[in-house]
This record gives structure tokens, sequence and C-alpha cells, in this order.
């Protein structure tokens, strides 16, 4: 099993979709789920540059692993504005062990092909991801 969940293949998509939100903060954020059936991650939802912060954490299924990014806005205590692009591994308590286990072995690989990202969450429950949580792992 970890031999095929290793080899899932990364979507073209999923990467120039990440460059879009990374350089030209196309997206807040972009949401990606592993498609068994195409043996593949894919992007399953782009949030918009207008979304909130609660829009990114509705997107994130109570029950189902994801993988996901956030460009995160923030102030520092100097007063400047700075950009962090966060990487979320969700894996609620309450996904399927081989769901879970799929999106553990993947993920490694996945996000190499994503450079650029700053901060890395794991998350099994929503205070994990919390905006407190990524503006503290963002300093």
């Amino acid at each position: 099993m970890a031999n095929a969940a290793s080899g899932m293949a990364v979507h073209d998509e999923c990467k120039l979709k990440f460059l879009e939100l990374k350089a030209r903060r196309t997206y807040r954020f972009i949401v990606y789920k592993i498609e068994e059936k195409q043996n593949g991650v894919v992007v399953e939802k782009l949030g918009e540059p207008t979304d909130s912060y609660e829009d990114f954490s509705a997107s994130l299924p109570a029950n189902e692993c994801r993988y996901a990014v956030y460009d995160f806005d923030y102030v520092t205590e100097e007063n400047c504005q700075k950009s962090r692009i966060v990487f979320v591994a969700w894996s609620p308590d309450t996904a399927k062990v081989r769901s879970k286990m799929i999106y553990a072995s993947s993920k490694d690989r996945f996000k190499r092909e994503l450079d650029g990202i700053q901060v890395e969450l794991q998350a099994t429950d929503p205070t994990e991801v919390g905006l407190d949580v990524i503006r503290s792992r963002a300093n």
C-alpha cells in the first residue's frame, strides 16, 4: 500500500494553480484532494483573493483528509505587511484509516512539488489550524 500511495501523481493543474497563488496572488487558498481513481492529487477548490479565513476553514471537510495551501497576510510588530504560504495537511480523527495512511505517505512527495511553502501545519481538528495558530507559526 505504501508503494501505491507514494506513487500518487501530482497533476499539472496542482502546480500551476500553486504558482498563480504564489506569484500573482490569484487565489487566497487552494484545497487539494487525492483521487484514487485517477491515482493522483487534484485541485478540489480555489479560494478567491477576497475570501476570508473562515471560507478557507469551511472548505476543509469534517470527515475527510485534504491538503491545502493558504496565503496568509499579516502585520508584524514593526508594522510591516508580510505574507506567508501555509501548507496544511488536514487529517481529521474521524477520517477513514486508509485515507489517513494514503495522505500521510503521499504528503512529502506532494509538498516537494509545491516550491515556496514557508509554514507547514499538521491538523486533526479545526483548533489546530486556527488563525491564531497560523499567526504564531508565521512569525
